[in-house]
């Protein structure tokens, strides 16, 4: 069952990838998502840090947008991604799904940035009983981090939409329609759509994910590269992990700037400018850094097991992580590592 509801979600987007990437074969194909939460990944762009590194190791670049995890994570299984950012859930799917050989997480990119946003006639979880909420993707991380707080909350979900609770996986510009259409009572989602659904939608927040966490710290986005790209091109992969570190520090020393270039990347991406209000309300809650909070992803993978989209068995998730070669960056720069 997991299998088919994959393959039907991802299909449509595996196919604009391999199209965008088939013309350029030497080019590090590199993907990543139109929101704040991959503020890394849209400076490093924008900046050109990607490209300039890169260049300097005698490789090109391809860069490909996508909507939500899943989609991403069958890219980069079946060879038509070599490194993406990303969130946690997608990245144990693949780990658990190629018994992990497939990735290797070699870097944190962003923490924070998830809220529960519901209309202002919701004031608890018992309201939502028999309504319908959303989230970017069945399998996502913020999928399940909204089938867990229901569950944790008493109430039952399926991943057919079903339960006391219906979720409807929509992308994020199109959980903002639904929401000011009234055909969805809230939804859990990744910054700037939770700003936009208050702001836009006159919603309210139900949950800030930060609140769930031991010192509000985890992980959003990571840095994953494919195995092979680890094993058959490490200068490759070190240009990349120098370029991200030099856009994770220049967000750190220019954050006006960072916004403008996150709002002109997510503008590039799909077509529509983002306010700039909407980012600057957005950005303070995200902590960009390169740790990538391993112990936050054992506990996804066990929420996301406990809501039925993920079945461990006994993989190994510290076997994810490859940091020798981030260790490598920062030592060479005279900076800690995470």
């Amino acid at each position: 069952m997991f299998r088919r509801w994959w393959a039907a979600l991802v299909a449509p987007w595996l196919l604009v990838v391999l199209a965008c990437s088939s013309g350029d074969a030497q080019a590090l194909r590199l993907g990543y998502f139109p929101n704040v939460t991959h503020a890394t990944a849209l400076v490093g762009l924008e900046q050109g840090l990607f490209a300039k590194e890169l260049e300097a190791a005698g490789q090109g670049l391809a860069p490909s947008s996508f909507n939500a995890g899943p989609a991403a994570i069958e890219a980069l299984l079946s060879g038509a991604l070599d490194a993406s950012y990303i969130g946690p859930n997608p990245t144990l799917n693949a780990h658990v799904r190629s018994k992990g050989a497939a990735l290797r997480v070699i870097a944190g990119a962003t923490s924070g940035g998830a809220f529960f946003v519901v209309a202002p006639s919701i004031t608890g979880a018992a309201d939502l009983r028999g309504k319908t909420v959303a989230s970017p993707q069945l399998g996502g991380t913020q999928d399940v981090a909204l089938r867990k707080w229901l569950a944790e909350q008493g109430l039952k979900t399926d991943p057919q939409g079903g339960g006391d609770v219906s979720i409807a996986p929509q992308e994020n510009a199109q959980i903002l329609e639904s929401f000011l259409a009234g055909t969805i009572v809230g939804a859990w989602v990744p910054e700037p759509w939770a700003t936009r659904l208050v702001v836009e939608g006159k919603g309210k927040v139900l949950v800030d994910e930060g609140t769930l966490w031991p010192e509000g710290r985890y992980v959003t986005t990571h840095l994953v590269v494919r195995t092979e790209l680890l094993r058959d091109r490490p200068a490759e992969v070190e240009a990349l992990l120098r370029a991200h570190v030099a856009a994770t520090g220049w967000i750190a020393e220019h954050p006006a700037e960072a916004q403008a270039a996150v709002i002109a990347g997510i503008e590039r991406a799909t077509g529509k400018r983002i306010a700039a209000d909407i980012v600057a309300q957005a950005w303070p809650h995200l902590q960009f850094t390169t740790d990538p909070i391993p112990s936050s992803l054992h506990r996804s993978a066990a929420d996301a097991e406990a809501v039925g989209l993920l079945a461990l068995e006994g993989a190994d998730l510290d076997a994810l992580y490859d940091l020798a070669p981030l260790q490598r960056v920062l030592a060479a720069q005279g900076k800690a590592a995470p």
